[in-house]
């Protein structure tokens, strides 16, 4: 079984899993060059950067405003899988490539190939390490080592090594002590890579070890990939990212003590990075995450790069994140409120779901305070009273003769009289109205019907608001080489936006492009 490692373990990673009110933000230096895949920071001078390209290196002395190539690779795989520095020399960068390893002497203004394997597999180098008196390279085939400046170079016999490497770790801080992963678990070296033990592997189901000091998993990744990295604050602690897990050692790698995976949602093994302030970074294929608080937040939730590829830090404490879109320096602000969720990376510049559906509410005139302004006003229907005006016209017989006029001309005429004209006003009070009256009964069906209509204009403004957002997410999430996905997914947010706006009559729509209020 595996050994438990002593309660101060546990502590360290209390301390150094703090809560952080730090967020991340990224800005990519790389010019509208794309492939990146590895990069290398100059510790003299932070605007000086080395990044590798398909087939070429190229340098910075401004910070990612210009760029210029520096090396060519030959051959036919020509990745630069890792770049490196001396820590004695700085001045000194070496490139580990698909062609063989270069090297610098002068930052970058000359290089030459110090190491080219005998078959495809040693020559395609996949990583660098430079110690005291040695440097370390890995190859798809194995380790190889050169103790007297890059002239000639020894393979490393046995176990440890056979095997593609994938990472090596000089142990900063610790003189002599050399870690390095391969597909066949991790080893360590305390006399300078002279002699290795076996300090860390993932077990299969078929062939279970037992014994003091080794332990079985339930089940292990299909890729066997490993990466250790040791911390240059802490002498012995290391950490290991396996198929298996994410791991910690406070003595070197003699005892382990496995770190939970949530958060990582089974994304598998990758870079191990650390922060001069105690943070553990991780990198994988889909993102950078940050290990707090007992747990992993994902640090590029917002950013669309595409395949990640390599993690670098710099003398600054700012990330540089090598991707298949560009290369990216990490920008950390300071969040009064603690850290965001991921979610609210993709709401920035979006009206909240609560507005959108006030928008439709008002549109669609379906608002609850209609139905309350009607029973209001049937309530004061009682104290109105009920007018009645009438009015009667008397048109009897009023029939009489004319005399006495002064000509004798109209005398003894029959003549008609005027009319009668009779008018009445009444006012009248039903007072039960105040308990109750029969327009509730009409509020109460037109009631139920708006209600139901609210409903499902609301329902789709719902579906509408967060679909929208799943798509925004799975667009980041697509490469550049998937443009037919890429154009349905647009065309896919271009058919929702219109449909919201159909719901809210163009006020989504308003609302994106109105800049935001402080």
């Amino acid at each position: 079984m595996l050994k438990i490692v002593s309660a101060a373990l546990l502590c360290f990673f209390a301390v150094t899993g703090r809560l952080s009110a730090q967020d991340f933000s990224w800005v990519d230096i790389g010019a509208e060059n794309l492939g990146f895949q590895s990069v290398l920071t100059d510790p003299a001078d932070k605007k000086v950067i080395f990044a590798g390209l398909p087939g070429e290196v190229i340098m910075t002395v401004n910070a990612g405003k210009s760029w210029r190539r520096v090396l060519r690779v030959r051959g036919t795989e020509r990745a630069v899988n890792e770049l490196a520095a001396g820590e004695k020399k700085p001045n000194i960068i070496y490139a580990a490539t698909g062609g063989g390893a270069y090297r610098s002497k002068d930052l970058g203004g000359h290089w030459e190939r110090i190491f080219r394997g005998k078959n495809e597999s040693e020559n395609r180098c996949t990583a660098l390490g430079v110690g005291e008196d040695a440097i370390f390279l890995g190859t798809e085939s194995g380790l190889f080592i050169s103790r007297d400046d890059g002239r000639s170079w020894q393979r490393q016999d046995g176990e440890s090594g056979r095997g593609k490497v994938f990472n090596i770790d000089t142990s900063r801080g610790q003189k002599e002590v050399v870690y390095f992963s391969s597909e066949r678990g991790v080893f360590k070296s305390m006399d300078g890579g002279r002699t290795w033990n076996t300090v860390f592997e993932c077990l299969s189901a078929k062939a279970e070890k037992t014994g003091d000091g080794d332990y079985s998993e339930e089940g292990t990744a299909e890729e066997s990939r490993y990466f250790v990295s040791s911390d240059g604050r802490v002498a012995g602690r290391v950490y290991c990212s396996s198929p298996c897990g994410i791991y910690s050692s406070g003595d070197g790698g003699k005892n382990w003590e496995r770190i939970t995976g949530y958060g990582l949602a089974g994304r598998g093994a990758g870079m191990v990075r650390f922060s001069g302030e105690g943070d553990i970074f991780i990198l994988t294929p889909a993102g950078v995450f940050s290990y707090r608080n007992g747990r992993w937040d994902e640090e590029t939730f917002s950013l669309s790069a595409g395949r990640m590829n390599y993690l670098a830090l710099g003398r600054s404490g700012a990330l540089y994140l090598a991707a298949e879109k560009g290369l990216y320096r990490s920008v950390q602000k300071r969040a009064e409120g603690g850290r965001s969720s991921p979610l609210d990376e993709y709401l920035k510049g979006e009206p909240g779901i609560k507005e959108v559906q006030d928008a439709a509410v008002r549109y669609a005139e379906v608002d609850a305070e209609k139905i309350s302004r009607w029973r209001r006003q049937a309530a004061k229907k009682a104290l109105l009273p009920q007018v009645k005006i009438g009015l009667d016209r008397d048109s009897g017989d009023l029939w009489h003769w004319e005399s006495g006029s002064a000509t004798k001309s109209e005398d003894d005429i029959l003549r008609r009289g005027r009319d009668t004209v009779n008018w009445d006003v009444s006012l009248t009070w039903d007072f039960s109205d105040l308990i109750w009256n029969d327009a509730q009964t009409s509020i109460d069906v037109r009631s139920k019907l708006m209600v139901e209509l609210r409903d499902d204009i609301l329902d789709q403004v719902n579906k509408l608001y967060f679909e929208r957002l799943r798509v925004k997410s799975e667009l980041d999430a697509l490469g550049l080489e998937e443009k037919r996905k890429r154009l349905d997914k647009q065309l896919k947010l271009q058919e929702l936006t219109a449909s919201l706006d159909a719901l809210t009559c163009g006020y989504y729509s308003s609302r994106l492009s109105a800049p935001a209020s402080d």
